[in-house]
């Protein structure tokens, strides 16, 4: 038997039109009701009458998701919010890692364009324009995630990373750093461009010198590499703060500097971005600029849903959420005196 909107209404014990706004328009329901609704919701088995209507025919009940890394506890986050929001509408989640290759990306978007799945949410390597319209012409719709969209032309959920950046230089400035060493690369990935140009900004506005330490891609291993150069320099030569581009190169770099001896805060301070869960239970817990992951993956499907829903008349949006400083262990030394 098919669950109605008046069937969730009345386990919940609210009206009609509360249900249609906690689907719609859950700002403006109280946290109470909205968790009512959606315990209804989930014990019911409820699935929207016009997200069902909407879905094509032929298409499967599935989202395509590719991340960048799902190494990185921050996608494995991610994903997990897209999830969530994908299974109060019966949807599932096709998790795939292009980990930072261009030709794994693009196989994977060709699977899911033969899959026709419902929509695609994507953290792009590069520019991914030409396939996106081409999976829109196909009638699947396309999200950007942890990536803002340059164009209208389709909707994307992201976190300002260039003012993250600017927070975690200026944060270093504040602990008496003078001369700072951004890791982080590709440079093409628009994430590591967006910090490092929120670095270069905080850099010169705090009389910071800042330098730019590439590496291959954004692991522990490459952060490690770039911890045990940096230990290995004379102290007249080393900086004295490091901005790592993420979490994974922070953790890696922290390694790599106990290494060779030099402590952290104490010689070095670092701070990373993200705030993965083992950012706080590191040998030294590490101050982080936190992005909420989650809550990216949950906007990123309810966008790819309302889209759905609307059809032709969707108005493509761009969600984009401000960045948090943890401040940790291992920019600690200046707090302490």
């Amino acid at each position: 038997m098919t669950v109605s909107v008046r069937d969730v209404a009345a386990l919940a014990g609210v009206s009609v039109g509360t249900v249609s706004n906690v689907l719609n328009r859950p700002e403006k329901v109280a946290d109470e009701t909205v968790e009512r609704v959606r315990g209804a919701i989930a014990q019911l088995g409820f699935v929207r009458n016009d997200a069902a209507r909407q879905l094509r025919a032929g298409s499967s009940r599935s989202v395509g998701l590719i991340v960048l890394d799902v190494g990185n506890p921050f996608f494995t986050d991610l994903a997990r919010g897209a999830e969530d929001r994908a299974a109060r509408f019966g949807l599932s989640v096709l998790l795939g890692n292009s980990d930072e290759n261009p030709a794994r990306e693009s196989a994977y978007l060709d699977l899911f364009e033969a899959q026709q799945v419902t929509g695609v949410l994507i953290s792009p390597l590069d520019d991914a324009s030409q396939r996106i319209e081409r999976l829109r012409a196909r009638g699947i719709p396309t999200v950007l995630v942890d990536r803002r969209a340059d164009t209208s032309r389709y909707s994307s959920v992201s976190v300002d990373d260039v003012l993250g950046a600017r927070l975690a230089i200026e944060h270093l400035a504040a602990v008496g750093c003078a001369h700072v060493a951004f890791v982080g690369g590709p440079q093409h990935i628009r994430q590591v461009s967006d910090r490092l140009a929120g670095a270069r900004s905080a850099a010169t506005g705090s009389g910071i010198r800042l330098e730019i330490i590439d590496t291959d891609s954004l692991t522990v291993l490459q952060g490690r590499r770039a911890g045990n150069s940096i230990g290995q320099r004379p102290a007249a030569d080393r900086p004295d703060g490091v901005f790592a581009a993420n979490d994974l190169l922070a953790l890696g770099v922290l390694q790599g500097l106990a290494a060779t001896g030099i402590r952290v805060p104490d010689d070095v301070a670092l701070i990373g971005y993200d705030d993965i869960e083992f950012a706080s239970s590191a040998s030294v817990s590490l101050s982080s600029v936190k992005q909420p992951a989650r809550l990216i993956g949950e906007a990123a499907l309810q966008l790819l849903l309302d889209e759905i829903d609307a059809g032709d008349r969707f108005e493509h949006r761009h969600v984009q959420f401000e960045p948090e400083l943890v401040v940790r262990e291992s920019t600690a030394r200046v707090l302490r005196g």
